[in-house]
């Protein structure tokens, strides 16, 4: 089955990859399809090149630099960019931070963070996990007690993806320990990494890479003008923005793109038949959670994500290890040396961040089920 696009749709599409495949340089986009690692310095210009042309925050209210465009053309825009190799603007700002000020925070907090979100001048880090409240986040145990003006803020989050570029971090602290449950009494706060008390420390991952962080905060003075919305209204914000995180998850563009890299290299290497079954199993599945994406993508209203986006997640995740795992095995014993087994291993991490695989199969039976 292929979807097809009406004359405008298509015309709009073709827009995207002329401008994705001119516009951004092809040193960064050949990084990215060669699953390499960007510098700070690569994904801060392309994400400033994207939002000069207004392409980097389409899903934001048009007055802070978002765009009137339908569901669709944001999906065309989303996988076109994927297809294409350019880095995606960075999710902290564009998909998760910059919603929940957008939609929740204190004009002053708009004006003061909203542009230089979408352009990347400020980089923004998540402090949601902590040690023993991961994927039951409302565990959390950082505090946030207030006096007068100020917030002290002591506690520890970890797994702060890209943490070391951070400039500021939104965080999820505790602000009422005596609320009668542990999803009440959580605020929705905005720091400045640069503030005394706040240490980063990096953690090698089983890839050898050092991606993600702990950051710890040991009495660490913030303004209570840096609060998001209510007071103990926290878990409300952070629901919106998980539910933000789980629709880019899905990366549906990107294993397109990967998939045909392992095609093209099954058929150098002369071993297509043996794989082909395996790649044409991915294709199919790899159409289906395309078109899965455009039914949550028709189906969410005021920027409020479907909660069918806990589908997209799963899947989505599935399909990132199965391809990276059949690259792998086309290249064989070379792979263990290669890069692409750094690729594998990462990849291990996308069942688990933006809420686990198990969690979303629990949201999916009460809120989609109803179970």
């Amino acid at each position: 089955m292929r979807l097809q696009l009406s004359p405008e749709d298509q015309k709009f599409r073709e827009e995207m990859r002329e401008f994705f495949t001119t516009q951004i340089p092809e040193r960064i986009r050949s990084k990215v399809i060669a699953r390499q690692e960007l510098s700070k310095e690569e994904m801060v210009e392309s994400q400033q090149i994207l939002n000069a042309a207004g392409l980097a925050v389409p899903g934001w209210p048009l007055e802070w630099g978002g765009k009137d465009w339908s569901q669709l053309q944001r999906h065309i825009w989303h996988e076109e960019m994927q297809l294409a190799g350019v880095p995606q603007p960075l999710a902290f700002n564009a998909s998760m931070v910059g919603p929940v000020i957008a939609n929740f925070a204190s004009q002053e907090l708009k004006e003061r963070f909203l542009a230089k979100t979408a352009n990347l001048d400020i980089w923004w880090a998540q402090g949601f996990s902590e040690p023993d409240a991961g994927s039951d986040l409302a565990s959390l145990r950082t505090t946030a007690v207030r006096e007068g003006d100020e917030y002290v803020v002591n506690g520890q989050k970890t797994w702060t993806t890209l943490g070391q570029y951070g400039d500021w971090i939104f965080m999820l602290v505790r602000t009422d320990p005596a609320a009668p449950k542990k999803q009440q009494g959580i605020s929705f706060l905005l720091i400045d990494m640069t503030t005394p008390g706040v240490t980063v420390r990096p953690i090698e991952l089983i890839d050898g890479g050092f991606e993600v962080n702990e950051v710890f905060f040991d009495n660490v003075r913030v303004p209570v003008g840096n609060l998001v919305g209510e007071e103990n209204a926290g878990w409300t914000y952070a629901k919106f923005l998980l539910g933000n995180e789980r629709v880019g998850i899905a990366q549906v563009g990107a294993s397109q793109r990967h998939l045909a890299t392992a095609k093209e290299i099954a058929k150098e290497r002369g071993v297509l038949d043996r794989f082909a079954s395996r790649i044409v199993s991915l294709e199919s599945e790899l159409l289906a959670l395309e078109t899965t994406a455009l039914r949550v993508a028709a189906h969410s209203d005021g920027g409020k994500p479907h909660p069918a986006s806990s589908v997209l997640k799963i899947k989505g995740s599935v399909l990132i290890q199965a391809v990276s795992e059949l690259l792998m095995d086309i290249e064989g014993p070379a792979a263990t040396t290669s890069w692409n087994s750094r690729v594998f291993l990462n990849n291990r991490k996308v069942s688990i961040f933006g809420g686990s695989n198990e969690v979303q199969r629990t949201i999916i039976a009460g809120t989609i089920l109803g179970l």
